[in-house]
């Protein structure tokens, strides 16, 4: 049952704006403060790195679940305080981790982190009910490069951190920072009543229901979740070649190319205007297109630092271009729902981020870095093939009336 018309909203502020942005970036980050440290955390822990490895593993598997039962929530629940209470309750497992005394005690918390540090797919379709029509694209670019900066320099600041104090302080400086999040944040938000009512199994099983019925949510599913796979690939594989010959770089040094791939947070503040302007389709073909230019670009830049550079900057403007775009498509197709369109979003880009992580490894064994780009480059011409096909139908997305509700199953 739909709830009652709400009174129009005022829209999002700059400073708002800005405090959302940087709340999901800081949220997801905490899904990668691990990551650089595994050799750290083994040795002060005891255990081997591979056994430390499945950390990463508990933490992906937590957030996946908390995506999947959590952020529908958002589309139910009082939001002011539902992100809050998640940064607390991420803010306490972030605390277990720098406290933890064991590798089963830190296996615990991260799983917990995982599934609790969803604040950012809850305030990104958050952004998208506050803003206006004629702003929704901007406003949802700028909080989705917020997204990808805490991807992005999460791993370069842990492992600066833990070089400097430790690999426990970047956890109990995370639940710091969590805290004052959850403080300022529930100050912000303003009021809002729930889009829909619908009890809690309802509620999860019209996640599948949209997908199975909307069939410009299946294909734009389908293309954001090749762009994730397109990144982990390229980005897990890069370890690879950075960490062997001919580089040879330390982790410190290999987390700071990470920086160059910020140029994609500058594509996401201005790419949103180009979804507001009606421009979203012909945008996306374009960032694929760039795509595929950076995966033959990087397939001559196994020796070479300068090319690998341009081709992450040309990768991430492209890929953060199109995946802002494919979220501001879907969020155009509900006003009720746009936290269950982005749990289907980001559940499908779990999924194409954890294939294109495990293909990069058994290319890189099968065939090394010109494997690796031959692959990118095949899922570059996949992705194209299904925008060229679905620009004119399939993909087109038919903006709903404002009190036009998807409901459940």
């Amino acid at each position: 049952m739909a709830a009652p018309r709400m009174a129009p909203l005022s829209g999002m502020s700059r400073r708002l704006t800005f405090l959302f942005a940087l709340a999901a970036g800081v949220a997801v980050g905490n899904l990668y403060w691990a990551q650089p440290l595994l050799g750290f955390i083994a040795g002060d822990l005891h255990v081997t790195t591979a056994t430390a490895g499945w950390l990463i593993t508990a933490t992906q598997l937590g957030y996946a679940v908390g995506v999947l039962l959590l952020v529908p929530l958002g589309d139910v629940l009082d939001r002011r305080r539902f992100v809050p209470i998640m940064l607390l309750t991420s803010a306490a497992a972030l605390l277990l981790c720098a406290l933890a005394p064991s590798i089963g005690v830190l296996l615990l918390a991260l799983g917990v982190l995982g599934v609790t540090t969803i604040s950012g797919q809850i305030l990104t379709p958050l952004a998208g009910d506050l803003a206006g029509d004629a702003q929704r694209g901007r406003i949802v670019g700028v909080v989705g490069s917020g997204t990808l900066t805490g991807i992005l320099a999460s791993r370069t600041i842990s492992g600066l951190v833990a070089d400097a104090a430790g690999w426990r302080t970047i956890f109990a400086l995370a639940a710091v920072l969590a805290v004052l999040l959850a403080i300022v944040l529930y100050r912000a938000i303003p009021p809002l009543a729930p889009r829909t009512r619908m009890p809690y199994p309802q509620l999860i099983a019209s996640v599948g229901a949209v997908v199975a019925r909307e069939r410009a949510v299946r294909w734009t599913l389908v293309l954001a979740a090749t762009g994730f796979a397109a990144f982990s690939l390229f980005w897990t594989a890069l370890t690879f070649l950075l960490s062997g010959p001919p580089f040879r770089y330390p982790v410190a040094v290999i987390g700071l190319f990470g920086l160059a791939g910020l140029a994609g947070v500058l594509s996401g503040l201005r790419g949103g205007r180009l979804h507001d302007r009606g421009w979203s389709l012909p945008a996306t073909g374009a960032a694929w297109v760039l795509a595929l230019t950076a995966f033959v670009v990087a397939a001559f830049a196994a020796r070479s630092v300068v090319l690998l550079i341009i081709a992450i900057v040309m990768l991430d403007v492209a890929l953060q271009t199109q995946a802002l775009l494919n979220r501001a498509r879907l969020f155009a197709l509900s006003h009720e729902a746009r936290s269950r369109l982005n749990t289907a979003l980001a559940t499908g880009n779990f999924v194409g981020a954890a294939i294109g992580s495990a293909a990069a490894t058994a290319l890189w064994s099968a065939g090394g870095w010109t494997a690796v780009t031959i692959a990118g480059t095949t899922l570059c011409c996949f992705a194209l093939i299904v925008w060229t096909l679905g620009r004119r139908g399939p993909l087109v997305i038919r903006v709903a009336p404002p009190d036009n509700a998807i409901q459940g199953a």
